[in-house]
């Protein structure tokens, strides 16, 4: 059973083609069989929350708070680690940030 800060790999289709490759999301919460996800990227100039390999990435990367989105249970491949308590912390604080900034 996945849970809040669970990092998976996952089946992500791309928005401008049909391509699918497997990519590292971490879930933000679930909803029926669907998860809310937010992006990984190895790409350390992207914005967002830095995840280092001491903390269970494979290499130093980005949790990209700025890219959302929903994927089926059935895209999940593979649990690879759960963030910290306080990484987690650190993710919902940029996320609520970013809400309260539409709310403006």
């Amino acid at each position: 059973m996945l849970k809040s800060g669970d990092v998976v790999l996952a089946q992500i289709q791309f928005l401008d083609s049909f391509e699918t490759k497997k990519r590292p999301v971490v879930v933000l919460f679930k909803e029926f069989t669907n998860f809310v996800v937010a992006g990984i990227t190895s790409n350390l100039d992207m914005k967002g929350i830095p995840l280092a390999k001491k903390e269970g990435a494979i290499k130093d990367s980005v949790i990209k708070t700025n890219y959302i989105f929903t994927i089926t249970e059935k895209a999940i491949t593979k649990k690879l680690f759960n963030l910290s308590k306080e990484k987690r912390t650190v993710l919902y604080n940029e996320l609520d940030k970013r809400i309260a900034r539409l709310k403006e």
